[in-house]
């Protein structure tokens, strides 16, 4: 009797790159892949099934959408997706972190206490609503300190200020980006770190260390390159697991992926954040695993996890990767690029891929929340790669049109 394939429902926003490394992982292994978006149309299929329509901010409506459905293993791609894809797991009865786990992962202010519960080091911090006095919570906060809206990610909106009058232009600069909460926490020192994993039965497995060689000291804190394998001693890198798999306890994660950020000073490691997803988009291509038998992408190794496949003994193909995620220098509109080919070139470089489009409104942070385009590398060392990213980068010149100012009419 031939078995019946398994089947593989993705929650994601978007029919991005990752999404499409998913449905090719699928492919591969005779796995059945549906995606479940909050798009109405889906304008490309590239794995040639329809996509469910759901709505992240409307969990009991999507579930009830789903209910019925037969799905054997989830995963998700973003912050939203991954609570609605903890509450379809749920519902199905089928290994995936809890919805709760899910949720605390989204509210800083939330993750922060179960941190501090745990005894991990966090900053002192307080929530905010943005309909509040600025100069009076000014008065409250400890200096220098960083402003973080409580629903935003990837640094966008998070503003360090380094006195009151500070404080104020930070929160005002957030209240206008349209939020309504914000976080305020005092800065902490040292270099910033991201970590790669996956957790089994909530024992984290890491995947991989990324060093951010880049000072992220603010005003606004832009990422740019990311390096693996750590160049930190083995003592920094095993404070870094140790305080990430404590916060996935603290947490309650359970089945599924997780990226992590932290801060190392001389007092050890700090907990900043701690996702229940993969790192996003392009990004996940600076990473390959080797099994026993083949090399993987990220997508394929969190697939297979999801489908119950024992994963543990995939290990990181190096010798060393890492990827720049380019800034943008200016509010502006897109015009071009010369030089891509330039970038290329240059020794151990693997790939340039620039996703700003011709005409787009180009927002920097805090505000905004895209990059140009991304660099990839691989070589024979974290310092090699670093080195690669930012020569290939000077090779590249972007055109930018002053943006015209947004026309108001008069009332």
């Amino acid at each position: 009797m031939e078995s019946v394939p398994k089947h593989l429902l993705l929650f994601a926003a978007t029919t991005g790159y990752q999404i499409r490394v998913f449905a090719d992982a699928a492919r591969r292994l005779g796995v059945d892949f549906t995606l479940a978006t909050d798009r109405c149309h889906v304008l490309e299929d590239p794995w040639g099934d329809r996509a469910i329509a759901v709505k992240f901010d409307r969990i009991r409506e999507s579930l009830d959408t789903l209910r019925g459905m037969r799905f054997d293993a989830v995963a998700a791609v973003g912050d939203q997706p991954a609570v609605l894809a903890a509450e379809a797991a749920w519902m199905a009865g089928i290994p995936f972190h809890p919805p709760a786990a899910a949720r605390a992962c989204r509210d800083k202010f939330l993750a922060r206490q179960f941190y501090q519960a745990a005894g991990l080091r966090v900053p002192q911090f307080f929530r905010a609503r943005l309909t509040d006095d600025p100069r009076a919570l000014a008065e409250c906060a400890q200096y220098p300190c960083v402003l973080k809206p409580l629903d935003l990610a990837g640094s966008r909106g998070v503003i360090r200020a380094n006195n009151p009058t500070e404080f104020v232009a930070a929160f005002e600069r957030v209240k206008n980006i349209g939020e309504h909460h914000l976080q305020v926490e005092s800065y902490i020192p040292g270099r910033e770190f991201a970590i790669e994993g996956l957790v089994t039965g909530g024992r984290l497995q890491p995947l991989a260390i990324f060093d951010k060689p880049d000072a992220m000291e603010g005003p606004f804190f832009e990422e740019t390159i990311y390096v693996t394998p750590s160049r930190e001693p083995a003592e920094v890198q095993q404070a870094l697991i140790e305080t990430t798999a404590r916060a996935v306890n603290a947490l309650e994660l359970r089945d599924g992926p997780v990226h992590a950020e932290l801060r190392y000073n001389s007092e050890g490691a700090w907990m900043l954040e701690a996702a229940a997803r993969p790192i996003g988009g392009l990004c996940a291509r600076a990473l390959r695993f080797r099994s026993d038998t083949h090399i993987m992408s990220l997508e394929e190794l969190i697939l297979r996890h999801a489908l119950g496949e024992d994963v543990s003994r995939a290990r990181l193909e190096g010798p060393a990767s890492g990827v720049m995620m380019i800034p943008i220098p200016k509010d502006g509109i897109y015009e071009s690029v010369e030089g891509t080919d330039r970038a290329a070139a240059v020794p151990w470089i693997e790939d340039v891929v620039i996703t700003a489009k011709e005409g787009q409104r180009l927002l920097p942070l805090p505000e905004g929340s895209s990059y140009l385009g991304f660099i990839f590398a691989r070589g024979d060392s974290a310092e090699t790669v670093d080195a690669a990213l930012r020569r290939a980068h000077v090779e590249l010149r972007f055109h930018i049109a002053t943006a015209l100012p947004t026309f108001m009419p008069s009332s």
